[in-house]
């Protein structure tokens, strides 16, 4: 990367900040709409096959458990595959050379990317959000501990595609890093249940899942009780984004497996 001690760049941040948004709303039906359906096929599944059969908090039910879950899930997947998908698509079209030669820093990049994914993940949080009321009213009771989950949330999982991105060759290996990473620790985070009903051992190993936290606390903005103090998940998941953020950005600087 260039210029790493001149001044910050706003218009250039701004200028690759918009491109990312428009890539992924020039097929908003890929990025946005078919995230929500796949997120609703789920909830028509789960709630007519465990409405009456779990037992979550006291004085909620099922359904409304489910809603953020399936949003938190859809938020995570959309924002790293946002980044790690763009900076893929760009090694294998051979235009990231472009982007190099761009007088932009590391942070700068970071931030555009990053800013980007966050959008994406918003928009699919949105209209899931509303789809969700469809079935059940569920207004926000810590809207603040809510909105501040999802920035996070999806600010880790962006800064973690971007690194699946660098380390990425092909999108062969993007397909492991979901297969692998993103989809196992997203179900097993207490997406369709409360780590509460998981035997001691299972429940203990989930509380070292940061995507328990995200999901966990983004849960509280609804009901405004979780199974893990808010305070706890809000640090533990600005941690993960911090030591995620300090790997790539080493990665942009160093132009690691991005200048050759």
């Amino acid at each position: 990367m260039q210029a790493q001690d001149r001044r910050f760049n706003p218009l250039g941040t701004w200028t690759l900040f918009q491109k990312e948004v428009r890539r992924f709303m020039s097929v908003i039906g890929q990025t946005v709409l078919a995230p929500v359906i796949t997120a609703v096929l789920y909830l028509l599944v789960f709630q007519h096959v465990l409405e009456d059969r779990v037992n979550v908090y006291p004085g909620v039910g099922y359904t409304a458990f489910l809603i953020p879950g399936l949003i938190m899930m859809s938020i995570i997947q959309n924002a790293f595959a946002n980044t790690s998908s763009s900076l893929t698509q760009s090694k294998i079209m051979g235009n990231l050379v472009f982007l190099l030669f761009a007088p932009l820093s590391a942070v700068e990049i970071f931030v555009a990317f990053v800013g980007a994914a966050i959008v994406r993940a918003a928009c699919v949080a949105t209209v899931l959000y509303a789809v969700g009321w469809l079935f059940i009213p569920l207004p926000l009771q810590a809207p603040a501990a809510a909105i501040g989950m999802l920035v996070l949330a999806a600010g880790c999982l962006a800064v973690f595609g971007l690194i699946a991105g660098i380390l990425a060759q092909k999108f062969d290996h993007l397909a492991a890093f979901q297969n692998f990473f993103i989809m196992p620790f997203s179900f097993l985070s207490g997406v369709f249940y409360s780590i509460h009903s998981l035997p001691e051992f299972w429940e203990q190993a989930s509380r070292f899942n940061p995507f328990f936290y995200m999901i966990d606390g983004f849960r509280y903005g609804f009901f405004g009780v979780a199974d893990a103090p808010i305070t706890h998940s809000l640090v533990v998941v600005a941690g993960f984004f911090l030591l995620l953020s300090v790997v790539a950005l080493w990665m942009l600087r160093a132009g690691y497996k991005i200048r050759s």
